[in-house]
């Protein structure tokens, strides 16, 4: 185990005092089931991570409510007995921010999976926390309408997952990320008290803390309902699949597009690795020659695809693209986007484990960061796919490494925290959707001051007084921040030691 590792790991890997188990489990088998109480080392140890398998912490008790009552029930009694409660969903987080915490309970609301009502006339869904995204449009589809918001898990995540994380996706240029798409949030505090946040009118009194819950990890209040967006299906969608010889070539394009005024439903980037391990998993039919392609959808009427599309394919040209192919059908348009939406399965096909992160950068400095990536592969020894979000900044790239080496893990660590800065350095910031958790917790000590991150304590403490909600996933304390930069960082850079030849 490393030293970032402990150093993060620590506040929720304390156990538990003796016979606390026992005085939890006892005062929650009056609230639930038999079934809906786990607390055998077997049965709660599937709650012990979530998609970033390399941080594991077994949970003390995990609680299944399958009723508001008991929701309620269970946040009062570990309020009572001062006990850490994590909320939990699908567990598709890649950040670790649903780790559990060894003295607490793990909250799942994957019961809670109905779609309440879908309002065709108002454009809304009203759904439980525990209902998948991909669910919401399936719903609202005979209505012609659908959620925007489409992360690449969105088969499997769940809607109060992306609540917590702020989850985008590839559509998330033209329709935003999950906080522009959410008109109002129902839960309960700490104490089990009812909260509400937003308004299903078109503003709401008081403080706009919607945007503040959502995004919070989990960390102020358990989320029970929310009232969704719905936006019109488009008469038609088209996907130009661009290719170039160059990576940097490929970046400056996506600042071209954005600088000509064209605002894409979709911009996604993949470089050669990416396109090659997933083309062999989805066969996409993805240009293999080139060094990177741009997926840039147009959607709205057949006039305006058309004109949009004529516009994308003369910046496109401009900017070096050495092949511009247009879907010619809906089945292909959705062929080019499934293989972008598989890239991190098709990542574990080609490598034994893979590290995903989550930066985020101004446009201008695709081109920079990619070749800064490049150079780092041969810094670390590991090779590295890069997806992501072109159109908003948002870099996902794949550090491929063997978590049963733990030097290749080390490495991998290193190789995602040096991104992370660079990320910092080039105006950006250390994540962009897949949120702090556990993963990026020292990296926040890069980006924010020590007043900033006091301020971000007081709200956690204003909606959260003992502390309870997913601890240990706030933003650093001071001291790990003074302890990180001790170890870590010189002159304002990550500091590396030597690493041993294979």
């Amino acid at each position: 185990m490393n030293t970032v590792y402990e150093d993060r790991f620590a506040d929720l890997a304390a156990a538990p005092p003796p016979g606390r188990q026992q005085q939890v489990v006892e005062r929650l088998r009056a609230l639930l089931p038999p079934h809906a109480l786990l607390f055998r080392e077997e049965d709660v140890r599937p709650y012990e991570c979530d998609a970033l398998t390399a941080f594991r912490q077994m949970p003390m008790v995990v609680a299944l409510p399958e009723t508001e009552e008991q929701v309620v029930g269970i946040l009062k009694a570990c309020h009572e007995l001062e006990v850490p409660i994590v909320a939990r969903g699908a567990g598709t987080s890649l950040s670790g921010g649903s780790m559990p915490h060894a003295a607490g309970v793990v909250l799942s609301l994957a019961k809670f999976n109905r779609i309440l009502a879908i309002d065709p006339v108002a454009r809304t869904a009203r759904v439980q926390p525990g209902v998948r995204n991909l669910a919401v449009s399936e719903a609202a589809a005979p209505y012609e309408l659908y959620y925007a918001p489409d992360p690449s898990s969105q088969i499997a995540c769940s809607i109060g997952g992306n609540l917590a994380e702020n989850s985008g996706g590839v559509h998330c240029l033209k329709y935003g990320l999950t906080v522009h798409n959410v008109l109002r949030v129902r839960g309960y505090s700490v104490a089990g008290e009812p909260v509400e946040f937003g308004s299903e009118a078109l503003d709401s009194p008081g403080l706009d803390l919607l945007s503040v819950v959502i995004g919070s990890e989990g960390m102020l209040a358990v989320t029970m309902e929310a009232t969704l967006k719905l936006v019109p299906k488009p008469q038609l969608a088209r996907v130009v699949m661009a290719s170039f010889d160059d990576v940097v070539k490929a970046g400056d394009a996506v600042a071209g597009i954005i600088a000509a005024g064209i605002i894409p439903a979709g911009l996604e980037m993949m470089d050669r690795k990416a396109t090659v391990a997933v083309e062999e998993f989805v066969r996409a039919g993805y240009d293999l020659d080139a060094a990177a392609i741009l997926l840039a959808e147009s959607d709205g009427t057949p006039e305006e695809v058309a004109e949009e599309i004529v516009r994308m394919e003369a910046v496109l040209r401009e900017s070096g693209a050495t092949r511009i192919q247009v879907s010619e059908s809906e089945a292909q348009r959705l062929l080019f986007w499934s293989g972008r939406k598989n890239a991190f399965p098709a990542a574990g096909r080609v490598s034994p484990d893979y590290y995903c992160m989550d930066g985020t950068i101004p446009r201008k400095n695709i081109g920079r960061l990619l070749a800064d990536i490049a150079a780092m592969e041969d810094k670390y020894r590991l090779r590295c796919m890069n997806v992501f979000h072109a159109g908003d900044g948002n870099m996902h790239p794949l550090i491929l490494f063997d978590a049963n080496d733990p030097d290749e893990w080390h490495r991998a660590e290193l190789f995602g925290a040096e991104i992370l800065e660079l990320c910092v350095e080039y105006g950006g910031t250390v994540t962009g959707e897949h949120g702090v958790g556990i993963e990026k917790i020292n990296s926040m000590c890069v980006q924010f001051s020590p007043e900033e991150r006091a301020a971000f304590f007081a709200v956690k403490r204003a909606f959260d007084p003992p502390g309870l909600l997913n601890p240990g996933k706030g933003i650093p304390t001071l001291a790990r921040c003074a302890e990180y930069g001790k170890m870590h960082v010189h002159a304002g850079r990550l500091a590396f030691p030597d690493l041993p030849r294979f």
